[in-house]
């Protein structure tokens, strides 16, 4: 029964593909040439979205610091926006199913306004606190997502979502420069007025240029019920074939990198002796190996091999990315071991996302995106405490150890196991 619901789900998704010009009230040539241009206005508005996120990101340990907020003071702010991102992310994804990917896009646009609004005025500690609010429906990339997902078939997926690893590399190059230079030269709140006024250009680009509807005329009315967030629905979705299993991929498999990744701008300084402008310098490498991987490799992979393939690739090379951590001991390893971590990273996180949206059927997509966008903000909730326990106890070692251990575990389990996926390669 799996197998044939998964079937009708490939068969209509194929079926409402044929009609995504019509959406747009065009045809043919045309119809393709706008549905393009909605998909890179998409990837505009995630760029300028992640840019201001690594912006306020850059600003913040120094704003706190500024207010007399001490490192565990910081580690609470941090959880309360992780927590909030979490709560927020499903209830976001089923948003943007009831209410179409322009409402959801314009939703996190004003949030994130919203937030660089209230950080302006952070004056008091409880004031940053109360700034972190809005960020529960801050989910610029789960709307860009959405855009794509709605405007691509299943077998050019991959490849138009992987595309945004290159908004992200963008904006963590620019974003981080961006932030420090203007809080350097200008005051510490100037990027909080620049985030504003970028936020506020974002509604109004996707205003004018995202659609009313992105998905197809027949899909609207299967979306249009339910409640914002329902825990029947999540398993719901989780039902489905294959959707368990690699979502269970999804969040282990990065797990241990996520927490030391959390752990870095500690680790930076203790470990690896790095002053504030050297680890901006890292940041920057790190962005242009994004960059890199996501424009040049996984685009390419994704048209040459399938999904369960490149799901087990992305598994086994972190595993050997754990070895590489277990046994760094400079920065310069670190620049080594980043190369093929980048690449996992960015893999692991584009074929799960394509899986996930093309497993379920469309009029849930959203719904999807927004439990994948949940598995960040739950590392960052609770990787402050078990990141700092790993790290005191046993060393920046443990952090490569565990991900050694727990990919092998993964990936002879991908090797054993039959999920049910629709095996395609990207056009």
């Amino acid at each position: 029964v799996s197998t044939m619901n998964a079937k009708a789900i490939s068969e209509g998704e194929e079926e409402a593909s044929g009609m995504r010009n019509e959406t747009l009230g065009e045809s043919g040539h045309l119809g393709e040439v706008k549905r393009r241009q909605v998909i890179l206005v998409a990837y505009l508005i995630a760029a300028l979205d992640l840019t201001f996120l690594f912006m306020q990101m850059g600003i913040m340990p120094y704003l706190a610091k500024s207010l007399g907020l001490d490192s565990v003071g910081f580690g609470y702010l941090q959880t309360t926006f992780g927590v909030l991102q979490l709560v927020g992310g499903y209830i976001f994804g089923r948003f943007a199913d009831q209410f179409g990917a322009r409402a959801a896009l314009i939703l996190s646009c004003a949030s994130a306004s919203a937030l660089f609004l209230l950080m302006s005025f952070s004056t008091s500690i409880p004031l940053l606190f109360l700034s972190r609010l809005p960020g529960v429906f801050m989910h610029g990339i789960p709307g860009a997502q959405k855009v794509i997902t709605d405007m691509t078939t299943p077998s050019q997926r991959a490849g138009a979502l992987g595309k945004l690893g290159l908004c992200f590399g963008i904006a963590i190059i620019t974003g981080s420069a961006l932030g420090g230079v203007l809080s350097t030269k200008f005051g510490i709140f100037v990027p909080t007025y620049v985030g504003l006024v970028g936020s506020l250009i974002n509604i109004l680009i996707a205003v004018v240029w995202i659609p009313l509807q992105t998905k197809p005329k027949s899909e609207h009315s299967t979306s249009q019920s339910g409640s914002l967030f329902s825990i029947r629905e999540i398993l719901r979705l989780m039902k489905f074939p294959g959707v368990m299993e690699v979502f269970i991929v999804k969040v282990f498999a990065g797990l241990p990198i996520g927490l030391f990744m959390i752990m870095f701008s500690i680790i930076s300084m203790d470990f690896f002796g790095l002053e504030a402008v050297e680890s901006g310098y890292l940041m920057s490498y790190i962005g242009v190996l994004q960059m890199i991987v996501q424009g040049l490799v996984v685009g390419k992979l994704t048209k040459h091999c399938t999904e369960m393939t490149l799901l087990r690739l992305s598994v086994f090379v972190f595993a050997g990315v754990g070895l590489g951590m277990a046994l760094m001991r400079t920065v310069w390893h670190y620049c080594i071991v980043a190369v093929p971590l980048v690449f996992a990273f960015s893999m692991l996180a584009t074929i799960t996302d394509s899986i996930l949206t093309k497993a379920v059927p469309s009029s849930d997509t959203g719904a999807m995106l927004g439990i994948c966008a949940s598995v960040q903000p739950l590392t960052r909730t609770v990787g402050p405490t078990i990141g700092g326990i790993l790290y005191k106890q046993f060393g920046v070692s443990s952090f490569g150890y565990l991900q050694l251990v727990v990919n092998i575990g993964l990936f002879v389990y991908l090797l054993k196991s039959k999920i049910p996926l629709r095996e395609m390669k990207s056009q």
